[in-house]
């Protein structure tokens, strides 16, 4: 677990080493195109400086959600340009915020919104920030694959196998106002200069994509390409790394070409 936070207020290379030296290890920042709280390529650039990574969120107003199918499209393809332009990689993760006390009857345009943004920002991991019913909702439908929960207007509840945990807010730090978060693992946090992997070097896939590889690697097995089924089975789980794919790759060249490998 790693603790980090997340904030409005742009950081400078002295705020940014003040909270790293404080054992803050990732900052939450907002990817958004205008406005005076979106993170700029020269802040994604010192906050990297000082060691801490950043985790970026796309949220121009709280309840946009509700926009529904329509606005998550819009959304999505407005965060893969500004994460052009800042720098982000592209395998890390964008979280799209859903800040308001969502109702059950809300959930079916929440899901909506969540899915096209994702849609429209394939290269890219998609997470969702909210309450515990927003998490719950977006896992059971599977709109997205990083979830980032909130402890307001979660009435003491937190979900399981979440990545980011948003535990308290408006507090002053180092002359900042933040909220503090909690971090489990595989948050798709990124830092300029750096490569995206799982911390055991398992690939940073969407759920559909791990479907899609696995289907592949399926049928090739069926064609005798490759002679072990577990390869398929390691994609459907979504456990394989990047080295053993271009071993993989490398192997079925080979045999395709005549050449038994």
């Amino acid at each position: 677990m790693a603790v980090g936070f997340d904030c409005s207020t742009p950081l400078t290379a002295a705020t940014a080493a003040a909270f790293k030296s404080d054992g803050y290890e990732f900052v939450c920042r907002y990817l958004v195109p205008s406005g005076w709280k979106r993170l700029t390529a020269e802040e994604a650039d010192l906050i990297s400086a000082s060691g801490m990574q950043i985790v970026s969120v796309f949220e121009t107003t709280a309840d946009r959600a509700l926009g529904g199918r329509q606005a998550g499209l819009q959304d999505g393809a407005v965060a893969v340009q500004v994460a052009a332009q800042v720098g982000q990689p592209e395998g890390s993760a964008i979280y799209f915020a859903v800040d308001f006390d969502a109702t059950a009857s809300q959930m079916k345009t929440v899901i909506e919104y969540i899915g096209a943004a994702g849609e429209a920002s394939t290269a890219f991991l998609t997470g969702v920030y909210g309450s515990y019913a927003v998490i719950e909702a977006m896992k059971a439908a599977g709109a997205c694959s990083r979830f980032w929960q909130t402890y307001a207007w979660s009435y003491g509840s937190k979900a399981d196998a979440i990545h980011l945990y948003q535990y308290e807010n408006d507090i002053m730090v180092n002359g900042i106002a933040i909220d503090r978060n909690e971090s489990y693992g595989n948050e798709g946090w990124w830092m300029k200069g750096q490569p995206i992997s799982g911390e055991d070097g398992t690939m940073q896939l969407e759920q559909w994509q791990w479907k899609m590889l696995g289907d592949s690697l399926d049928g090739l097995y069926r064609k005798g390409l490759i002679g072990d089924y577990t390869w398929a089975e390691k994609a459907y789980k979504g456990e394989m790394k990047a080295s053993e794919l271009a071993w993989l790759n490398t192997i079925i060249i080979a045999r395709q070409n005549g050449i038994q490998a």
